[in-house]
């Protein structure tokens, strides 16, 4: 499967320039609300190094592309359009929004740290960028609480006189958000509450509706327009208070990433992305060389740009993916070549797991994997690593 990242955020906070660094796209961009209204997909890469060097070979990568040993293992991401309060109620664009997220595996909200916009994505001096980060999980809350009541409205009608199980109603009620009754009787029980919802207060079902999102929508906070000294203090404030620990908040430079991607494009620059420094390899003006250094100011600083690695955290962080090859045991060419594949699977993924993903007929048949490193087998229950490379024995090959 191809995992989605949901691009998110108030209007005018430079989502849409994010987008275009991270795929090299080409959406409208503007200082003005709703800039995006119509939700952009484009092809934005993970970063994997590759197995194929351990084995003495070359890959050939069938998606994606490998350079200098790194694999850019490609994901979608999607840059819905802006969220103003009052989303879940319908205002701004809200209902679009909210719809346009349903396939979101995760987020990444993109909130300007330099609070030059307010609440609305309108200009302004000051904004306190923590009212931001409240307003959008708020207002996700609330889109999942309105779901919620449905499905507790469902288990209310619906009994007649059989057992009755609220987290199958709730469950099928929040299927769009890919979860499930047994998750949904976790998180349940998690809170302390019931399985009753006539037990159940105002405050709970807030309580059940957040933490349902959070695990069903996790979120990485892409604090941008880092490059500005008000950023900075605004993200050391943020990233030393406690209330703000249960997010990831990676500082960014949308702006940044772009600037580099189009001068490596045209030879001005050699950046790879997600890389902290880069070389000036063509003729540069005075004003443009201070333009570059000062980006390697920032890049030196934080470790990069922070586009790429936003992606990154999303993924591999937060969704907790780990990145598997399929493989031969001694590394040798298929006929289709060499180290084609790079798939991301959750992790805890097993041998039998990697076998159906690669095909259902195949984990039909699934014999035992090989560790083509170790070239031991293993058994269908046996945990994958990041970066295993398995090769797969089945009666359906």
């Amino acid at each position: 499967m191809s995992y989605k990242i949901g691009l998110v955020g108030k209007p005018s906070v430079g989502k849409s320039t994010f987008f275009n660094a991270a795929t090299m796209n080409d959406v409208p961009e503007g200082a003005y609300p709703f800039t995006t209204i119509d939700p952009s997909v484009g092809e934005a890469y993970v970063r994997v190094d590759c197995a194929a060097p351990e084995f003495e070979e070359s890959c050939t990568p069938s998606v994606g592309f490998c350079e200098e040993g790194t694999r850019y293992v490609p994901t979608k991401l999607v840059d819905v359009a802006g969220l103003i309060p009052g989303a879940h109620e319908g205002k701004g664009l809200g209902n679009q929004f909210l719809t346009d997220l349903n396939e979101a595996d995760v987020l990444v909200h993109v909130v300007d740290f330099s609070g030059r916009t307010d609440i609305e994505g309108e200009p302004t001096e000051g904004h306190d960028p923590r009212e931001d980060v409240a307003f959008l999980e708020n207002e996700l809350d609330m889109w999942y609480l309105e779901i919620l009541e449905k499905g507790i409205e469902r288990y209310r009608s619906g009994y007649d006189g059989d057992e009755k199980h609220v987290e199958e109603d709730l469950a099928e009620q929040m299927s769009a958000f890919k979860t499930n009754k047994d998750e949904i009787k976790q998180v349940i029980l998690s809170l302390g509450l019931e399985l009753d919802p006539e037990t159940w207060g105002d405050d709970d079902r807030e309580a059940l509706a957040r933490e349902v999102r959070k695990r069903t929508k996790p979120m990485v906070v892409a604090a941008n327009k880092m490059d500005t000294p008000e950023a900075r203090t605004n993200y050391e404030d943020i990233a030393s208070d406690p209330d703000y620990d249960h997010l990831t908040v990676v500082p960014v430079s949308a702006h940044a990433e772009k600037a580099l991607k189009k001068a490596d494009e045209r030879g001005v620059v050699d950046y790879d992305a997600g890389d902290a420094d880069f070389e000036i390899t063509g003729d540069v003006s005075e004003e443009q060389e201070t333009g570059l250094e000062r980006i390697r100011e920032f890049t030196a600083e934080f470790g990069g740009t922070g586009v790429q690695r936003a992606i990154e955290a999303a993924l591999f962080d937060e969704l907790n993916l780990i990145a598997v090859f399929p493989g031969s045991a001694n590394g040798t060419a298929s006929e289709k070549g060499v180290f084609r594949d790079c798939f991301l699977l959750p992790g805890g993924s097993t041998a039998e797991d990697f076998a159906y993903h690669l095909h259902s007929d195949i984990g039909d048949g699934f014999l035992h994997g090989i560790d083509c490193r170790s070239e031991r087998q293993i058994g269908a229950s046996s945990e994958l690593d990041h970066r295993s490379v398995v090769e797969i024995v089945s009666t359906n090959q």
